[in-house]
């Protein structure tokens, strides 16, 4: 390897472990995150710039072996990651595309233009498929559903754990009721938690915390 293979390595590793934090992210929430298509576009481009700078390479070199087996991790991330999202539009997609449409402009897309394509033709396909095995044999008046009503909503008061990455102060872990007064908290850098999401969402979204 020359030293521009080292330094496109390094970039790459970079790369990898910002790739490897969105996709833990994604595993663990409840609901679909923002998506990260230009990280994505760019791992796997320097994926492909990795494998042709391995066959390039003497075959039984060490460092190659070592290199390849880190291309099989970071493609596993990769696909694991694009699976999740991909499985949270096929179980959400109404609202998933109901968020989409209600953002403001200049809000980040939580869907990449393949992903909005994917949940749309699935949206029209799933209704199609309804239409001529059920609805069609109801009455006029039940010929008709409605997708976000039908199909349940992320749990978005469900647990997960996660590290914190910046302190915070002042979160709000439940509001307050008859029974209990409000509870607030700081998170310490470097502390781990178990919490409601709901709670922590923003903080996954700006990267102060971590789903673990």
């Amino acid at each position: 390897y020359n030293v521009h293979t080292e330094v496109s390595n390094g970039g790459m590793l970079f790369r990898a472990v910002l790739l490897f934090q969105a996709w833990l992210n994604e595993k663990f929430s409840p609901e679909l995150l923002e998506n990260k298509s230009e990280l994505v576009e760019c791992v796997m481009e320097q994926l492909m710039h990795m494998e042709e700078n391995l066959q390039r390479v003497r075959k039984g070199d060490l460092k190659a072996s070592v290199h390849r087996m880190e291309i099989d991790r970071i493609r596993f991330v990769l696909s694991s990651y694009l699976r999740s999202r991909l499985q949270k539009i096929e179980k959400f997609f109404p609202h998933v595309l109901e968020k989409e449409k209600s953002r403001a402009d200049g809000d980040p897309s939580f869907l990449s233009p393949e992903e909005f394509a994917f949940a749309k033709e699935y949206l029209a396909n799933t209704e199609v498929y309804l239409k001529a095995v059920a609805l069609r044999h109801m009455p006029p008046n039940l010929q008709s559903i409605d997708m976000l009503k039908a199909v349940p909503e992320p749990c978005l008061d469900s647990f997960v754990f996660l590290r914190v990455k910046e302190r915070q102060e002042n979160i709000l872990v439940e509001p307050e009721t008859d029974e209990q007064r409000e509870y607030v908290v700081d998170l310490e850098e470097g502390s781990q938690h178990l919490m409601r999401y709901r709670t922590i969402a923003p903080l996954v979204a700006s990267g102060a915390v971590q789903l673990i």
